[in-house]
């Protein structure tokens, strides 16, 4: 935990380290910012701390306009935790609250409405229904300065119930109103472009990111009809299906990064899908990780010391579609490929090599290898889902046939985006938590070494 003296040497010093793990505000001009603000440094009496950007927009405070303190990377707090204010925050991120409320999120976690408002207020300075707005608001500035869309449209696309509580936020938030947030030049979003050519995000994440690894990765990971990757490398594309709550998309993501951020475009086919398809993609590439945590915690040994200096930050990816990642993992890559081609939903508009969607679990539930998974994903025997409690998830695959030991963690490494797992065999090392999968990643010869006798387990 640091102390206040501590966050303001970080805002004076203007450390990306700390962006999305803290916001200060500052009295004399109403604006929160994040740590790294190019802005001039405020007096010290002037700042106020917040522990997130929900909390400074409770208080009055509104978005500065130059650093754009709701872009940052979300707080690796968060992945590391699996407590009900980590699985909240992951189930908030998913769009849960604007889908179900806050029962439903309640509901989910396993506590009532008035305890994770609680818990919530009191860690972050903020309920589940604000920490939602500023999500909402978020978004609804993406749409807004990327698109073409009619501004109503844009309204409900961002999970806003009414036109009227959209403008509020807007102007509360962004102090203009909607139209001139749009009208707003020199963003750095470049040109609003029609919804028919997908939303274009920059996906930032913290500190270096060593996307070759990934998508080598994912490359080899690749589900024909429902992944694929092109280009050379160094300059490659992955593009995947998405279920998603309201409908279907298409994502793309490129490894060739101008800045702290991944360029993507998402196609959707219900724009409300949004929140949760970045979400989804931010899991995937673990673009919340804090690789100078991971860095100062491994650096040190004497084996992954080389190996995490060659690669500075090596991120140990998630999976976009939980489910859909469990059932691939005891399935194997030719048999998934199989129930992909017999079971798969058909795109309406197929896009290249990208055809279908992967398999629901309730199509899989006659299958002789994946049966009983598919029928305990379908039943929640199972869950996946971003609030998942990770020990309880991992207990339940256990009990399933077919699921072996190495299995379930992997799903839980992967699935769940435990940055805590041993899957690799030589990374069961106490003196490497909470960042045992990172660790697995540094001795995987795929991501990082050249020395045969270290054996890939992804």
């Amino acid at each position: 935990m640091m102390d206040e003296e501590t966050r303001y040497e970080a805002v004076s010093s203007r450390d990306a380290r700390f962006d999305g793990e803290f916001f200060f505000a500052v009295r004399t001009t109403g604006i929160y910012c994040r740590p790294s603000c190019p802005a001039v440094t405020p007096k010290r009496k002037n700042v106020t701390f917040f522990p997130s950007a929900a909390a400074a927009q409770g208080h009055g405070f509104r978005a500065c306009r130059r650093c754009r303190p709701d872009a940052v990377p979300g707080s690796a707090e968060w992945n590391v935790r699996a407590d009900v204010v980590g699985r909240a925050m992951r189930l908030i991120g998913d769009g849960v609250v604007d889908r179900e409320g806050v029962p439903g999120l309640a509901g989910r976690l396993g506590y009532s409405a008035r305890q994770v408002q609680r818990q919530l207020t009191s860690e972050l300075g903020a309920g589940p229904v604000a920490l939602a707005r500023a999500q909402r608001a978020h978004t609804a500035r993406l749409l807004l300065q990327t698109t073409s869309l009619p501004i109503t449209e844009i309204a409900f696309a961002s999970g806003f119930a009414s036109v009227r509580q959209f403008n509020d936020t807007i102007r509360g938030i962004y102090a203009r109103t909607p139209s001139a947030l749009r009208a707003e030049s020199g963003t750095g979003a470049g040109p609003r472009t029609a919804v028919s050519a997908g939303v274009p995000l920059r996906l930032a994440h913290r500190g270096p990111y060593a996307a070759r690894e990934v998508f080598d990765l994912l490359a080899a990971e690749a589900l024909p009809q429902v992944e694929e990757v092109t280009g050379a490398p160094g300059a490659r594309t992955y593009r995947r299906t998405l279920r998603l709550p309201y409908g279907s998309a298409i994502a793309a993501v490129d490894e060739e990064s101008p800045g702290r951020w991944l360029q993507a475009r998402i196609h959707l086919t219900d724009l409300r899908d949004l929140t949760t398809a970045v979400q989804r993609l931010r899991r995937l590439f673990d673009l919340d990780a804090d690789p100078y945590a991971v860095a100062e915690r491994l650096g040190p040994d004497p084996l992954l010391g080389p190996l995490v200096a060659a690669r500075p930050g090596l991120r140990s990816p998630g999976a976009a579609e939980p489910e859909e990642f469990a059932v691939r993992a005891v399935a194997g890559q030719q048999e998934a490929a199989r129930l992909a081609e017999a079971y798969g939903t058909p795109l309406e508009r197929p896009c290249g090599g990208l055809t279908r969607l992967f398999p629901e679990p309730a199509a899989l539930t006659g299958h002789p290898v994946v049966g009983s998974l598919a029928t305990a994903l379908a039943d929640r025997a199972v869950r996946l889902d971003p609030g998942a409690e990770r020990d309880e998830a991992e207990h339940a695959l256990l009990a399933v046939p077919h699921v072996t030991a190495e299995t379930a963690a992997l799903v839980r490494m992967r699935a769940l985006g435990d940055p805590d797992v041993a899957v690799h065999p030589r990374a069961d090392r106490e003196a490497w938590r909470p960042w045992r999968s990172y660790a697995g990643r540094y001795l995987d010869r795929t991501a990082a070494s050249p020395d045969p006798s270290i054996e890939s387990y992804a």
